[in-house]
């Protein structure tokens, strides 16, 4: 039998990370966070995931440093985080963006 639950998330009441991220609706395959963040005044270091993310900016601006590339991120963008690429955000002015991440990023603390 196919699953047949429904999930629905308010991102008011979303349980929060410890980097800021909110958590939104999640399944087996995929889950989804909220970013709401301000400018850093020191960049964070670069890191490699064990899941595929992509993303899509609401409003404000950020660079994605990406193996050695930077990329504008920009509200109506989206982009992709390839499984194991080594990569840093660097936020330029508040930015919200939705990101989905396959598998699900929560799970086993793999977005700590």
């Amino acid at each position: 039998m196919a699953d047949s639950s429904v999930k629905k998330v308010d991102a008011d009441y979303s349980p929060k990370g410890a980097m800021g991220q909110r958590y939104l609706a999640s399944g087996k395959l995929v889950s989804m966070r909220l970013w709401d963040e301000e400018p850093l005044a020191t960049d964070k270091a670069p890191t490699r995931r064990d899941y595929e993310t992509v993303g899509f900016v609401i409003a404000g601006r950020a660079e994605l440093h990406i193996e050695g590339q930077i990329i504008q991120l920009r509200p109506g963008d989206s982009w992709v985080v390839p499984k194991g690429a080594e990569h840093a955000y660097r936020i330029l002015e508040r930015f919200q963006a939705v990101e989905a991440t396959s598998p699900p990023a929560q799970v086993h603390g793999r977005d700590e």
